[in-house]
């Protein structure tokens, strides 16, 4: 007898042999024994998933001699002809090499006949989305209202390609890639049946491999029996497939989350020395730190991975001090080199690039945590002028974001100050809350927006930036809406950011109009000229509440002055920052 490769000696016979497609061979069985069978089925989904073996199943369960019937005898007549492709009534067509409008129409003409010798005469297509356009619609009418005895089964692995209109006449089945765990044991029957001995690394490489596909998975171990006889190890494995071998990955990532670069650099270069595809190591990183990042998230929930038994004791270790937005920045860097890999010149100079930046992504802080940080060393500058720091106070602890901070400006740890009281001091009273619908107009807010003004320019210099032409439009029933000139829709854009509201509301609050909702929108200037920027500090009791406070003292006249500041300094060095001058609509800078 001929010999007969794995792909074709094993391939499933009954629905109950199909392999990772139970929603599909399911649904297929209860229609069958509910008599609910319909006219035409597309199945769709990648290579080597089971597509035309499910539709041949479903041929013979449809034919079979007492059918229709899911649990048919496998030595009837009439399935046994199916099983060997000759049967008269069971027509497979190649939709590649058959994809005119005039063979669609001898198609159309063999339809009217009867069935030779079964209950149905079934068309499998194969590739049905190579079909030209005329041939599809050469198709429809037949396909909609077939004769009662014909069955349309297609498959397809791109069906973005097969028209709408095609599509909705047919009932549909998404087939998935099957997972790896499910291809090791098929693989493990294969090879017992077959008297060959598989290491189990190797059957995890050949599921690695060949990407979801069973029947490249077959194809692969075919292979490796011939090459390697009746024994395969993993090496044999990932010498077919340029793989780098798991504990070759493993090393790598540990590597990286370490921030050990030059132990990176070495694996990678270990990788490219023993031939390894480059662009295949990318995707099976990428693949393990998704893998992390799902890990710490489900808190260990296995059931969301598809991993082998060593890369699972190895994930717990790997992730000891690791935060899910480290994980993140990894994931970023790893997946831009994997999409400029496809067009690079130099694959190896591009991946160490991308190592490189992996390493450093652990220490890397966000923008905005720097500049929070930023401005509370400043704040801590200006107390500290009052005062010398005692000797004993400690140093920030290493990797916070403090020290990451003061390490890039170079400045020394200062103990913060201590915390302003909750309450202000006895002679000057807690401002009273507002009601809700109070409005608040004409001087009363262009008052309030300047003391807010103030503040921000104190304590927020880059919130002030974004405000500093922005107006009050309205202040009615607890709606501040905050008006941008069109010309100044930028900066509209940055202030309304969520940790920007938090603070304006806040503020709000501590000066008497708790729960305020704050409307940004786009609006002409005011005709009138707003006030000029005033101190935050609250009005002394019996001052008038039209007068303005007083400037803050020591703040900078001019632009020099800004620029002559330590603070500002380190900030435009670190950033590569610039200065720009600003004039308020009231003419003031």
């Amino acid at each position: 007898m001929a010999y007969q490769v794995l792909a074709r000696k094993y391939r499933p016979q009954r629905f109950s042999d199909v392999v990772g497609q139970e929603h599909v061979t399911r649904t297929l069985a209860q229609a069958i024994q509910q008599n609910r069978i319909a006219h035409a089925y597309i199945f769709c989904g990648p290579r080597g998933t089971g597509k035309t073996t499910i539709a041949r199943i479903f041929a013979k369960c449809l034919n079979c001699t007492d059918g229709p019937r899911v649990d048919f005898r496998e030595d009837d007549p009439r399935v046994v002809e199916i099983t060997e492709g000759r049967s008269m009534d069971v027509l497979e067509i190649d939709g590649a090499s058959n994809n005119s409008v005039e063979q669609v129409r001898d198609l159309r003409e063999t339809v009217k006949y009867a069935p030779a010798a079964s209950r149905f005469k079934i068309y499998i297509i194969d590739e049905v989305h190579m079909l030209s356009t005329s041939a599809f619609n050469a198709l429809l009418k037949t396909l909609e209202e077939p004769p009662p005895h014909v069955k349309f089964f297609f498959a397809t692995t791109d069906p973005e390609k097969v028209l709408p209109t095609i599509l909705s006449r047919c009932q549909r089945f998404d087939l998935r890639r099957i997972p790896s765990l499910l291809i090791v044991q098929q693989l493990a029957r294969i090879a017992k049946a077959e008297g060959v001995e598989v290491e189990e690394a190797a059957l995890q490489a050949i599921a690695r491999g060949c990407d979801g596909g069973m029947r490249d998975a077959e194809s692969a171990l075919d292979q490796l029996i011939s090459f390697c006889g009746g024994k395969i190890v993993e090496a044999d494995v990932l010498s077919m497939y340029g793989l780098a071998a798991q504990s070759q990955l493993l090393s790598m990532a540990g590597a990286v989350l370490a921030g050990d670069a030059v132990q990176a650099m070495r694996e990678l270069d270990a990788a490219a020395q023993a031939g390894k595809d480059l662009a295949r190591l990318v995707g099976d990183l990428l693949r393990h730190f998704r893998n992390l990042l799902i890990y710490q998230v489900s808190q260990g929930d296995r059931s969301l991975l598809e991993v082998s038994e060593a890369e699972w004791e190895a994930m717990k270790p790997q992730l000891a001090g690791v935060t899910t937005d480290t994980l993140t920045r990894i994931m970023e860097v790893l997946s831009e080199c994997e999409l400029q890999l496809r067009e690079a010149a130099s694959r190896k100079i591009l991946i160490e690039l991308a190592l490189w930046k992996a390493c450093q992504a652990r220490q890397a802080v966000s923008l905005e945590a720097v500049l929070q940080q930023l401005q509370r060393l400043r704040t801590e500058a200006a107390a500290g002028g009052a005062s010398e720091a005692p000797a004993s106070a400690a140093a920030p602890p290493a990797g916070s974001l403090r020290a990451a901070v003061e390490a890039q400006t170079g400045r020394a740890s200062r103990p913060a100050p201590a915390a302003a009281p909750a309450n202000p001091p006895s002679g000057a009273p807690p401002p009273q809350a507002r009601a809700a619908n109070e409005p608040v107009a004409g001087t009363a807010l262009q008052e309030l927006w300047g003391r807010l003004l103030a503040e921000m320019r104190e304590q927020r210099p880059m919130l002030y930036s974004s405000f500093a032409l922005a107006f009050p439009v309205s202040f009615e029933r607890g709606d501040l809406v905050i008006g941008f000139a069109p010309d100044n829709k930028a900066n509209m854009v940055l202030a309304s950011g969520d940790a920007h509201r938090a603070w304006l509301v806040q503020r709000l609050a501590a000066l008497g109009w708790p729960d305020v909702r704050l409307k940004f929108i786009e609006a002409s200037p005011p005709a009138a000229p707003l006030p000029a920027v005033t101190a935050s500090a609250p009005a002394e009791a019996g001052a008038s509440a039209a007068a303005p406070a007083a400037a803050p003292k020591g703040a900078p006249k001019n632009l020099n002055d800004y620029k002559n500041d330590p603070e500002i300094a380190r900030a435009l060095e670190l950033f590569r920052g610039m200065l720009r001058q600003v004039v308020h609509p009231s003419g003031n800078t």
